[in-house]
């Protein structure tokens, strides 16, 4: 059996070659076809769903059935009986009825079926004794004998491409991560069709030098993997190339890779493009429930209540046990500040499916909402049992030390959050504060000027850092800092955070004064004049120095003034704002 499967391998399109689509077409309905004759339906969906998306074959090209063997035929009516009660998920009578099968696939099923009740039983019994938080006690009893035989198939090199797959994910469930790895590697050379063989080694895989070492076969399944392994690596520019050159090569239909591509956007915060990609997804696959969660992310984070209350009601005409579908649930309640509710449904996802990553994370964020810090600390620990990679979860679980005061538990947190997102400058300015808690303030100075570097989202790092350099009594820097965040701010258009910007121009119009620097000072005086909080220092400040340029005390010269106001920010020129200064002032920040 080993050899024909070889061969089979050998025959697929080598890697990154996709100027035969027609001869991908058709390993994908085959390998569709034999998931499904397997019991492995997601492998079989997702080989469907790419298979759907190239064009129909005609009948003289259409994959031959595959060949039978002996084996196969003495074990046809066993097999053919046990697959349907697996298929009616009456696992422990699929598995009794195929006892002393030889021939691969009934011997796969027989496996897979005994794994599967294993997992039933796991599942129900956690569902029934423990609520959603305590899940890990419950073992899958099967394991251990299932993993005894497949490594005896195993040295005897007796297990196909499929029973290679199986093994891997006993090892993994048995967290023997390495063996799992090697296995699934072995499993991908044997049969480089087989989806699921690439998704495990996906999940197993948590940085970009494990990718390195990994010696996989040159198939065009390959570039799939990468770019699946990219976006969930955050490697998000390697991965929209990757998906891009898939799609030029003719996958352009794909459902897959437009919701991979929109995962992406997400993982990049680049929230307009993904919200646009999903809209476009939902009109080509509208009864789509995979990847929803994701999309109520970002409506979440746009705030969007009527198109969250639309999804989630339309997701629940569609499916409303799906995992999918109370998290969209979870996040409508939680937009609507009903935060005991919205931790009910995350609870209710974890119930159907307790390696479900994102409940886990929200499930935290909801505990932290309703300030009940150790089951939030609860959650998110789970989080990271299922995914090591989830920088959320990390980053909740530094919110909830901070608000513990625990800073020290706290940088551990957030330095874990910032590896897995180095260029997020959320991470960088949490870690900031915790240094500055720690009184590290040099560190808390390189992280506050690392994630301005970086593009600050919420335009704070330059703020805090100034505050740092006038801490230190380090004037200049700190001024410095305090023009660079005007100029950042009023190059925006908008005037966000009133309160900063005035505290910014306060500072400023202090230090000119200091420097003598009339003019200066009087166009940051003037400026203060228009914030509620620093008028009245504003207004003194102008007397003060109308006075002394009337005692004749000149604009000092010796001073060397490093740097000036941007021109656009001078006395008698009003920033482009799109609000008039009158307004602005009426504005209580």
């Amino acid at each position: 059996g080993r050899a024909g499967a070889m061969a089979a391998a050998a025959m697929v399109v080598a890697g990154g070659d996709f100027s035969d689509l027609r001869e991908i077409k058709k390993q994908l309905l085959s390998v569709a076809e034999r998931s499904r004759e397997r019991g492995l339906q997601h492998s079989g969906k997702w080989a469907a769903e790419l298979a759907f998306a190239l064009e129909p074959l005609p009948l003289s090209e259409l994959p031959p059935p595959p060949v039978l063997t002996e084996e196969d035929a003495r074990d046809l009516d066993a097999y053919t009986l046990a697959k349907s009660y697996f298929d009616l998920k009456e696992y422990d009578r699929a598995a009794y009825f195929l006892r002393g099968c030889k021939s691969q696939k009934a011997y796969f099923l027989y496996m897979y079926s005994r794994y599967l009740s294993g997992e039933k039983k796991k599942d129900d019994e956690t569902v029934d004794s423990l609520g959603p938080l305590e899940k890990g006690q419950v073992k899958n009893e099967a394991l251990r004998e299932l993993r005894v035989e497949l490594s005896k198939k195993h040295k005897a090199q007796e297990l196909d491409g499929f029973g290679l797959y199986l093994y891997g994910v006993v090892l993994r469930k048995l967290d023997l991560v390495k063996e799992a790895i090697d296995v699934f590697v072995e499993a991908a050379h044997v049969l480089p069709l087989h989806w699921g063989a690439w998704l495990e080694l996906c999940n197993l895989i948590t940085d970009k030098e494990m990718l390195k070492f990994l010696s996989l076969p040159d198939t065009w399944m390959k570039e799939f993997f990468l770019a699946h392994i990219y976006t969930e690596l955050q490697l998000i520019e390697e991965a929209l190339q990757k998906y891009q050159s898939l799609i030029d090569a003719g996958f352009s239909k794909s459902t897959y890779i437009i919701s991979q591509i929109a995962v992406a956007y997400h993982n990049i915060r680049d929230i307009d493009k993904a919200l646009s990609i999903f809209n476009e997804l939902r009109k080509q696959d509208p009864y789509r429930i995979e990847n929803m969660d994701t999309f109520s992310n970002l409506l979440y984070v746009r705030s969007m209540k009527p198109e969250l209350s639309y999804l989630a009601h339309n997701l629940c005409e569609i499916d409303k046990y799906r995992v999918e579908t109370c998290c969209v649930i979870g996040n409508y309640y939680s937009l609507r500040s009903q935060h005991e509710k919205a931790a009910l449904y995350f609870q209710r996802a974890l119930k159907l499916n307790p390696r479900y990553l994102g409940a886990w994370t929200l499930m935290g964020h909801e505990y932290m909402e309703m300030k009940n810090t150790s089951a939030a600390i609860q959650a998110y620990r789970h989080a990271i049992e299922v995914n090591k990679r989830d920088y959320r979860a990390w980053y909740g679980l530094g919110q909830t030390y901070e608000i513990l005061k625990m800073p020290f538990y706290c940088l551990y947190y957030y330095r874990r959050a910032h590896q897995l997102r180095p260029n997020d400058s959320r991470m960088l300015v949490a870690l900031g504060e915790c240094y500055e808690k720690l009184n590290q303030l040099v560190e808390a100075k390189k992280c506050y000027w690392r994630a301005y570097a970086v593009g600050d989202v919420e335009k704070m790092a330059l703020v805090k850092l100034a505050k740092l350099h006038e801490q230190l009594n380090e004037s200049e820097q700190a001024a410095q800092c305090y023009i660079k965040y005007i100029q950042d701010i009023y190059s925006c258009g908008e005037v966000v955070e009133h309160l900063e910007v005035s505290t910014a121009f306060r500072y400023l119009a202090q230090y000119y004064f200091k420097c003598k620097l009339w003019d200066e000072a009087s166009a940051c005086a003037q400026k203060c004049c228009a914030f509620n909080d620093t008028r009245e220092e504003g207004k003194a400040l102008l007397r003060q120095i109308l006075q002394l340029r009337n005692q004749g005390e000149t604009s000092s010269t010796d001073v060397a003034a490093p740097f000036f106001l941007p021109a656009s920010l001078s006395a008698n020129n009003t920033p482009t704002r799109r609000v008039s200064p009158l307004n602005l002032s009426s504005v209580t920040p």
